[in-house]
Protein backbone atom coordinates (compact mmCIF):
# COMPACT_ATOMS: atom_id res chain seq x y z
CA UNK A 1 0.00 0.00 0.00
CA UNK A 2 1.53 3.27 -0.97
CA UNK A 3 0.68 6.53 0.96
CA UNK A 4 0.77 9.87 -0.02
CA UNK A 5 3.67 12.09 0.93
CA UNK A 6 2.75 15.75 1.38
CA UNK A 7 5.34 18.68 3.14
CA UNK A 8 2.85 21.23 4.70
CA UNK A 9 4.27 24.68 5.48
CA UNK A 10 3.90 25.90 8.85
CA UNK A 11 2.69 29.70 8.67
CA UNK A 12 3.51 32.08 11.93
CA UNK A 13 -0.32 32.86 11.83
CA UNK A 14 -0.77 28.93 12.82
CA UNK A 15 0.21 29.18 16.03
CA UNK A 16 -1.95 29.94 19.12
CA UNK A 17 -1.53 32.09 22.25
CA UNK A 18 0.08 29.49 23.65
CA UNK A 19 2.96 29.09 21.60
CA UNK A 20 2.02 25.77 19.04
CA UNK A 21 -0.18 25.16 16.21
CA UNK A 22 -3.44 25.95 16.90
CA UNK A 23 -5.96 22.52 16.96
CA UNK A 24 -7.88 24.27 14.16
CA UNK A 25 -5.11 24.63 12.22
CA UNK A 26 -4.52 20.64 11.68
CA UNK A 27 -7.95 20.77 9.63
CA UNK A 28 -6.44 22.89 7.10
CA UNK A 29 -3.04 20.74 6.93
CA UNK A 30 -5.21 17.69 6.84
CA UNK A 31 -7.12 19.68 3.97
CA UNK A 32 -4.02 21.00 2.04
CA UNK A 33 -2.54 17.21 1.99
CA UNK A 34 -5.91 16.06 0.91
CA UNK A 35 -6.51 18.23 -2.12
CA UNK A 36 -2.95 17.12 -3.43
CA UNK A 37 -4.20 14.13 -3.12
CA UNK A 38 -7.55 14.03 -4.64
CA UNK A 39 -7.01 16.79 -7.44
CA UNK A 40 -3.38 17.02 -7.78
CA UNK A 41 -2.37 13.57 -7.53
CA UNK A 42 -5.58 12.57 -8.96
CA UNK A 43 -5.32 14.55 -12.18
CA UNK A 44 -2.24 13.12 -13.51
CA UNK A 45 -2.91 9.75 -12.48
CA UNK A 46 -6.13 10.24 -15.12
CA UNK A 47 -8.68 10.81 -12.20
CA UNK A 48 -9.59 13.93 -11.98
CA UNK A 49 -13.34 13.62 -11.59
CA UNK A 50 -12.80 14.48 -8.26
CA UNK A 51 -11.86 18.43 -8.95
CA UNK A 52 -15.61 18.71 -10.34
CA UNK A 53 -16.89 18.02 -6.72
CA UNK A 54 -16.68 16.43 -3.53
CA UNK A 55 -17.79 17.48 -0.01
CA UNK A 56 -16.65 16.26 3.65
CA UNK A 57 -19.31 14.11 5.64
CA UNK A 58 -17.30 13.41 8.60
CA UNK A 59 -13.58 14.33 10.17
CA UNK A 60 -12.22 12.41 13.20
CA UNK A 61 -8.67 13.58 14.37
CA UNK A 62 -6.61 12.51 17.64
CA UNK A 63 -4.05 15.11 18.79
CA UNK A 64 -0.82 13.42 20.17
CA UNK A 65 1.57 16.26 20.42
CA UNK A 66 1.74 20.12 20.62
CA UNK A 67 3.51 21.28 17.32
CA UNK A 68 5.66 23.90 17.88
CA UNK A 69 6.00 26.57 15.30
CA UNK A 70 9.32 26.19 13.24
CA UNK A 71 10.28 27.39 9.82
CA UNK A 72 10.99 23.52 8.48
CA UNK A 73 7.32 21.68 7.24
CA UNK A 74 5.51 18.66 8.36
CA UNK A 75 4.85 15.78 6.94
CA UNK A 76 1.39 15.15 6.15
CA UNK A 77 0.36 11.13 5.24
CA UNK A 78 -2.66 10.11 3.56
CA UNK A 79 -4.08 6.79 2.65
CA UNK A 80 -7.36 5.29 1.94
CA UNK A 81 -8.56 2.89 4.99
CA UNK A 82 -12.69 2.42 3.02
CA UNK A 83 -13.28 2.52 -0.38
CA UNK A 84 -17.40 2.56 -0.69
CA UNK A 85 -19.25 2.69 -4.04
CA UNK A 86 -20.27 6.36 -2.96
CA UNK A 87 -17.47 7.23 -0.37
CA UNK A 88 -14.06 6.99 0.86
CA UNK A 89 -12.31 7.42 4.34
CA UNK A 90 -8.63 9.02 3.87
CA UNK A 91 -6.57 8.64 6.78
CA UNK A 92 -3.78 11.07 7.71
CA UNK A 93 -0.65 11.19 10.29
CA UNK A 94 0.86 14.67 10.79
CA UNK A 95 4.52 13.69 11.72
CA UNK A 96 8.42 14.90 11.58
CA UNK A 97 10.34 12.16 9.48
CA UNK A 98 13.89 11.94 11.09
CA UNK A 99 16.50 10.73 9.29
CA UNK A 100 19.86 8.86 10.03
CA UNK A 101 20.95 5.99 12.35
CA UNK A 102 18.65 7.89 15.26
CA UNK A 103 15.35 8.19 13.19
CA UNK A 104 12.82 9.99 15.77
CA UNK A 105 9.37 9.56 13.87
CA UNK A 106 7.36 12.22 15.70
CA UNK A 107 3.33 12.05 15.27
CA UNK A 108 1.66 15.11 16.14
CA UNK A 109 -1.87 14.25 14.64
CA UNK A 110 -3.61 10.71 13.43
CA UNK A 111 -7.10 11.32 11.65
CA UNK A 112 -9.24 10.52 9.08
CA UNK A 113 -12.08 12.32 6.98
CA UNK A 114 -15.11 10.89 5.49
CA UNK A 115 -15.21 12.54 1.52
CA UNK A 116 -18.49 12.07 -0.95
CA UNK A 117 -17.70 13.03 -4.78
CA UNK A 118 -20.36 15.14 -5.45
CA UNK A 119 -22.16 16.50 -8.67
CA UNK A 120 -22.38 20.25 -8.23
CA UNK A 121 -23.76 20.66 -11.13
CA UNK A 122 -26.75 18.21 -10.24
CA UNK A 123 -26.43 19.12 -6.55
CA UNK A 124 -26.36 15.47 -5.33
CA UNK A 125 -23.93 13.07 -4.43
CA UNK A 126 -21.97 10.71 -6.59
CA UNK A 127 -20.91 7.20 -7.08
CA UNK A 128 -17.15 6.89 -7.52
CA UNK A 129 -16.10 6.31 -11.29
CA UNK A 130 -14.12 2.96 -12.08
CA UNK A 131 -11.27 5.35 -12.62
CA UNK A 132 -11.39 6.76 -9.50
CA UNK A 133 -11.44 3.69 -7.93
CA UNK A 134 -8.47 2.44 -9.91
CA UNK A 135 -6.47 5.59 -8.43
CA UNK A 136 -7.72 5.62 -4.47
CA UNK A 137 -6.94 1.40 -4.37
CA UNK A 138 -3.66 1.99 -5.16
CA UNK A 139 -3.46 3.84 -1.43
CA UNK A 140 -5.89 1.54 0.25
CA UNK A 141 -4.41 -0.46 3.21
CA UNK A 142 -6.54 -3.53 3.24
CA UNK A 143 -9.15 -2.54 5.44
CA UNK A 144 -12.87 -1.85 3.67
CA UNK A 145 -13.57 -2.36 0.47
CA UNK A 146 -17.22 -2.40 -0.61
CA UNK A 147 -17.90 -3.29 -4.57
CA UNK A 148 -20.67 -1.27 -6.25
CA UNK A 149 -23.82 -2.42 -7.03
CA UNK A 150 -24.02 -3.43 -10.82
Amino acid sequence: MARHIYACPLRWSDMDAFGHVNNVVFLRYLEEARIDFMFTQAAEAGAGEFAGGSVVARHEIDYLKPLIHRPEPVTVETWVTRLTAASLTVSYEIKDIGSGEEADETVYVRASTVVVPYDLAAGRPRRISPVERAFLSRFLDGAEVKEAAA
